[in-house]
């Protein structure tokens, strides 16, 4: 059975950061792709960052250049640093994964914009939420 856990959500400043966390076991990281999402209030959810089995990372523009996505394997866990954070970062962020067949036939190329489809990921955490405000 596959687990995924995030945690690391909370209250923050605008301008502050917060590192969240995604532990998954029964599904090995490097055997797949790992995807965070994120729903704010009253709007669909989207992706935000992706890293593939082999290390390549994708973001939205929206978050490019303030969070930064990375995994430990040793510990089967991905980590989304968010720095500069704004009230619009404020949702609940999920985290995904699986074995992701496309992305990981597409990993590296620059304008893949499949990573962000929801059914390239198998499993699913049940968020964790972030409010940025003052």
């Amino acid at each position: 059975q596959v687990r995924v856990v995030e945690s690391g959500g909370g209250l923050v400043q605008p301008g502050g950061s917060l590192r969240l966390s995604c532990v998954v076991s029964g599904f090995t990281l490097d055997k797949g792709a790992v995807g965070w999402f994120r729903q704010a209030p009253g709007q669909q959810r989207v992706a935000i960052s992706c890293l593939t089995s082999v290390g390549h990372t994708y973001y939205d523009d929206f978050v490019k250049g303030r969070f930064t996505i990375s995994k430990d394997e040793t510990k089967n866990t991905v980590y989304l640093q968010m720095d500069d954070l704004k009230p619009e970062d404020t949702a609940v962020y999920t985290c995904a994964t699986g074995s992701a067949p496309g992305i990981s036939y597409y990993s590296g190329h620059t304008n893949y914009y499949g990573w962000r489809n929801e059914y390239e990921y198998d499993y699913w955490g049940q968020g964790t939420q972030v409010t940025v405000t003052t």
